[in-house]
């Protein structure tokens, strides 16, 4: 829809913004815009934080059980 927008229409509705709001209240046109965009992303991500994760089971491990080759032999005292 919006693919054979050029140079030129953005210059034609620049210059119909212009128009409609007058030079003095750009500047505060695009801070409200800008501020808008920035509460649309915190919303979301924090929207994206609120989902709840499903609960993961947890595995039993058994301990690690030490292999007679492993272990060190005990000093015999003649």
């Amino acid at each position: 829809m919006l693919q054979n927008l050029t140079g030129w229409h953005a210059l034609i509705v620049l210059a119909i913004v212009l128009l409609i709001f007058g030079a003095a209240k750009l500047p505060a046109l695009a801070r409200s815009v800008g501020q808008s965009v920035r509460i649309l992303k915190q919303e979301s991500t924090d929207a994206a934080s609120d989902d709840p994760v499903p609960p993961t089971t947890a595995v039993p491990v058994a301990p690690a059980v030490p292999v007679a080759a492993s272990v060190p032999p005990t000093p015999s005292t003649p």
